[in-house]
């Protein structure tokens, strides 16, 4: 298991009889006795719990992916726990008892849930490079107002596009079209030379957002018939997701396109069943 603390160190001093140590220490747990130990080894097992971090999510999840990448590019060890959405284990209930949904980031053993707010919190807490927020105060509520954007508008769009089928696909495509138009024209601000350089090194919170909901753009164009991110229509936002996808850490987390296929085919056409019926 993966962690970020150092060891704890225990020093027993044992009495020294005539100036001489003896030749063996005493027996510990004779003298302690056996209520005593349990409860050192109740406490050692609680502040190795509290050391430690965690990352309740599940393999296909946009917010999960989020996390992920944020915890890589920023080199913080941690132990990655999957969760089976349809039997949810007692930990994620317990963690995330309003939402019952993963991601969940587990540190010092408190719970922080919502994959925006996990996002900001690991930044906070580990200042190292690349930084996911800007320092300046305006950059980063830019920043903010993108995140929300694509929290709310893009994602929303995205699955309804999956989910939908006839004329409200058709809808809900020329929806998403309308606000990749729309951030394309925003992202102009952040890339005045109009091609992204993006790497490990100074990947931010726009660009994990963007590679978590457009990464699998080929899955998503394989299920549905349709380019999503089309280099003529959207040539910034293309450059953004290709530049994005070459970077080793992306790639070391992207699950095998076959396996994002079939989650998505399954997510479609469990939707569309469960409107017939």
């Amino acid at each position: 298991m993966d962690t970020s603390t150092g060891k704890m160190v225990q020093i027993i001093l044992l009495p020294v009889h005539g100036g001489r140590c003896p030749s063996s220490p005493p027996n510990i747990a004779s003298r302690m006795g056996k209520h005593d130990l349990e409860i050192q080894a109740s406490h050692l097992r609680e502040m190795e719990e509290e050391n430690q971090i965690k990352l309740h999510g599940m393999w296909g999840s946009t917010f999960t992916k989020r996390v992920e990448l944020a915890l890589k590019i920023k080199g913080i060890p941690y132990e990655y726990i999957e969760e089976d959405l349809s039997n949810k284990s007692q930990l994620v209930l317990k963690y995330n008892p309003v939402h019952k949904k993963v991601p969940v980031l587990v540190h010092n053993g408190k719970p922080i849930i919502e994959s925006l707010i996990i996002l900001e919190y690991i930044d906070e807490t580990w200042k190292n490079a690349p930084r996911l927020l800007p320092d300046d105060p305006y950059e980063r509520a830019k920043v903010r107002f993108w995140a929300s954007f694509f929290h709310q508008q893009l994602f929303e769009d995205m699955g309804r596009v999956i989910t939908s089928d006839g004329e409200a696909q058709e809808k809900a495509t020329k929806d998403l079209f309308e606000k990749l138009t729309v951030l394309e024209e925003g992202m102009k601000d952040f890339f005045p030379g109009g091609t992204p350089s993006i790497n490990g090194e100074n990947m931010g919170l726009l660009d994990i957002l963007m590679c978590a909901l457009f990464g699998p753009y080929k899955a998503h164009e394989e299920v549905l018939g349709m380019k999503m991110i089309d280099p003529e229509r959207n040539p910034l936002l293309f450059s953004w997701v290709m530049a994005i996808t070459e970077i080793p850490v992306v790639q070391e987390s992207t699950p095998p396109h076959e396996k994002l296929v079939g989650l998505v085919q399954f997510i479609r056409q469990h939707a569309l069943q469960s409107c017939v019926a």
